[in-house]
């Protein structure tokens, strides 16, 4: 058994020195960190005068808005009025029409006092049926009532008159009142328009200005992000440089540590199948001789905690279940199990005094007492024993 792991072993390392990629920048420098802090601030410059421009255009939208609001409240309350103003002329024209009816019916009766009266005054023969009557005073009555309808009628043809030139008269007022409103209703109908159509108009302007203004806030956040990124990859390098070179200088470490207590999460996050798939994706970067370089996570290069950062988004793990960490704080991230319950994928620490704090080193286990690892610039991304480092702490780690 033991020689089958030492000719796999020989096998993996034995690949061909030709597959080695050429190799990436080192951790990202400061005047990286200073060229993407440049461009950060190119981008928020060109954010913030969009964003003036937008608030501009939205202001004179509302502006616009409150004048298009205006006209159509102008615009109501003419058509109120012209309705008022319609039915006025509509109640004239029907007061006119009864008064003209009315004056037509007076005129009728003014013709029969006219024809009686004609008869009165006229020869003895047109007079005749009168003197048929039945004795004088019958005569003096019919001759009476005759000369009351008269007057009666003259006064009603009067009032007709007065009633008749009154209703012309409003009929006219109400027309005239109703032809300059629908004018008016037209006017403000017009300005209406304008007023919706410029804000229209408007509108426009400020979705195309809104639409570039989000695109220009999304390159600002990438730059941002681009930034920040590199500021923590090199933060995180620094730090893990400066661990390894510590425990490189410091002796008497052990082989594991003893069990001092420490505590990560209480559950894992994680399924043996994304377990099997970030041990799958380690083995493949050292399969394919990737070298290490601090600060990295891929996709070229590695350092040890980027390689693990890589294998678990590998298998599906993203934020916030999942972030770019240093090996120390992995070791809080993650649920404790004790070294005999290991399963692939479990997480290995390494510690030069056997506290969290000087962790140094951080690998995935593999199965049977082996492990994936980003080893270091000399050595690379390796297939090794878990016991080949010195100081392993005495838990492993279950994302």
């Amino acid at each position: 058994m033991k020689k089958l792991k030492a000719i796999s072993l020989a096998a993996i390392l034995g690949l061909s020195i030709s597959s080695v990629p050429a190799l990436a920048a080192p951790k990202p420098t400061l005047a990286q960190i200073e060229a993407a802090k440049k461009v950060e601030a190119e981008k928020k410059k060109a954010a913030d005068a969009q964003a003036k421009k937008l608030a501009e255009a939205n202001q004179n939208l509302r502006t616009l808005t409150a004048k298009a609001n205006a006209a159509t409240a102008l615009y109501r309350k003419a058509q109120e009025e012209l309705a008022v103003a319609t039915a006025m002329a509509n109640a004239a024209a029907k007061h006119a029409e009864e008064t003209a009816a009315s004056v037509a019916d007076a005129h009728k009766t003014i013709g029969r006092l006219a024809a009686n009266a004609y008869i009165l005054g006229g020869n003895m023969s047109d007079i005749a049926p009168l003197l048929s009557s039945n004795g004088p005073q019958d005569l003096i009555d019919q001759i009476s009532t005759l000369g009351t309808l008269g007057a009666q009628n003259s006064v009603a043809l009067e009032r007709f008159k007065i009633a008749e030139a009154a209703a012309i008269k409003a009929k006219k007022v109400a027309d005239d009142a109703k032809a300059a409103q629908v004018v008016a209703t037209a006017k403000v109908a017009d300005a209406k328009k304008i007023a919706d159509d410029a804000k229209e108009e408007q509108a426009k302007e400020v979705a195309k200005l809104q639409k570039v203004q989000d695109e220009l806030m999304r390159q600002l956040n990438s730059a941002r992000k681009v930034r920040t990124t590199l500021e923590q990859q090199r933060q995180l390098a620094l730090l893990e440089e400066n661990q390894a070179n510590t425990a490189a200088q410091t002796g008497g470490q052990k082989s594991v540590w003893s069990d001092l207590g420490f505590k990560g999460r209480a559950t894992s996050r994680t399924t043996q199948a994304q377990r099997d798939k970030a041990v799958a994706f380690a083995k493949a970067q050292v399969l394919a001789r990737k070298p290490y370089v601090w600060g990295s996570e891929g996709p070229d290069t590695f350092d040890c905690s980027g390689l693990v950062y890589a294998a678990y988004r590998s298998a599906g793990l993203g934020w916030p279940n999942w972030d770019r960490l240093n090996s120390a704080l992995y070791s809080t991230y993650t649920m404790h199990v004790s070294l005999k319950e290991l399963v692939p994928g479990d997480l290995l620490f390494y510690s030069y005094k056997g506290t969290v704090s000087t962790i140094h080193h951080i690998t995935i286990y593999a199965g049977d007492g082996m492990m994936w690892e980003a080893n270091s610039k000399g050595r690379g991304l390796l297939y090794s024993n878990i016991y080949s480092i010195k100081g392993m702490m005495p838990f492993g780690g279950r994302v």
